[in-house]
């Protein structure tokens, strides 16, 4: 079979293109490797010098169409993005640098040699913005959804990682950013028209108000909080910490079972944003409730210990910009509480898969 290179792909497809060409073509847009990447894109694993006196976070996330991510709503670009914003947020949460990263590509057949362009597009600019390193990966056929499985590696200094089980009753609770619009602008693509059947991927749809369109971006394209959350650990200014990749509610879930504690959180702090708000009144839906368990933020929740509240004050000054909201506190009580017009309920449930 001829052949087509991926420098002019025209109407090509994948399948056109074939495995040697599809890897040729990402080695020739990576950046060059840093000194310490010793073998990167080209041989059969990647190597690399550690770094010294560091401990090494390790992760990884598979995204999945039609599980993780619709084509109709996300442009390739968007799809390359989040699949490694969400590796990068989970380093965040352990208060490392994002390092290093892999990547492994199941691609259908049919997808268009311009569409497989346009991810790496997004995935090199996420990796630019959080100063990762593609270091290789794999490249297989899939004969159904386009999947996308990504592993990073970062580093933390010895007892500078954080964890979900180090919070104590009376550490206060904080969350970065806002919650809840993410999962406003999955349902507004949800029930937006989309492009016709055959339609580009890049042929996505934008709320013309401004403030949903925020949200829809915040689904299509999050932002992770690198440098807070390697400032957390770097300062020692937080017990415990955990991203929001599946909710509010789940992370407070988790964070208080694995420290062995509850957690009371205010309703009337959420930093949840009118867009939003409204939407969810729109379908019918209690914002408060809808925000709390619904997922996709990437946002970090943390717990902040009485004794590192001066330290987390000077976090909260270098984050440039990035809001911090306190929205209750770790207690003694088992049990995680939303707390509402003086009455105390039970917090919704997170997303979870099965």
């Amino acid at each position: 079979m001829r052949r087509v290179p991926l420098s002019s792909p025209g109407n090509q497809t994948v399948a056109d293109a074939g495995e040697r060409a599809i890897i040729a073509a990402i080695r020739a847009r990576v950046p060059a490797s840093p000194d310490w990447l010793t073998i990167g894109i080209g041989d059969d694993a990647a190597v690399a010098q550690p770094e010294r006196g560091a401990l090494e976070i390790l992760t990884t996330d598979a995204s999945v169409e039609g599980v993780h991510f619709n084509r109709r709503f996300s442009a390739p670009c968007d799809i390359g993005w989040k699949a490694l914003a969400v590796n990068v947020s989970d380093v965040a949460a352990m208060g490392g640098a994002p390092r290093l990263a892999l990547l492994s590509l199941a691609l259908p057949p049919d997808l268009a040699i311009a569409d497989l362009h346009a991810l790496l597009d997004g995935f090199l600019d996420m990796a630019r913005e959080a100063g990762v390193t593609l270091a290789g990966g794999n490249i297989t056929r899939s004969p159904g959804p386009l999947m996308i499985d990504v592993t990073v590696t970062g580093t933390a200094r010895p007892r500078r990682v954080l964890t979900r089980g180090g919070g104590r009753p009376g550490d206060a609770l904080y969350v970065t950013g806002a919650v809840g619009a993410a999962l406003a602008g999955l349902e507004w693509l949800r029930r937006s028209d989309g492009p016709p059947p055959g339609a580009p991927m890049s042929n996505t749809r934008t709320p013309e108000n401004s403030a949903l369109a925020e949200c829809v971006d915040r689904y299509r394209r999050p932002s992770p909080r690198v440098r807070l959350g390697a400032l957390l650990g770097r300062n020692r200014a937080a017990s415990a910490c955990m991203d929001l990749s599946d909710g509010l509610a789940d992370a407070v879930e988790q964070i208080a079972s694995a420290s062995g504690t509850g957690a009371a959180i205010d309703a009337a702090t959420l930093p949840i944003p009118p867009a939003a708000r409204r939407l969810f009144e729109d379908l019918g839906r209690d914002p408060v409730t809808a925000a709390v368990a619904g997922g996709d933020d990437y946002e970090l929740l943390i717990a902040v210990p009485k004794r590192a509240r001066g330290r987390f004050a000077t976090v909260q000054r270098q984050a440039r910009g990035v809001a911090v909201t306190r929205i209750g506190e770790l207690t003694r009580d088992r049990g995680a509480r939303l707390l509402r017009d003086g009455r105390a309920e039970p917090l919704p449930v997170g997303f979870v898969h099965f």
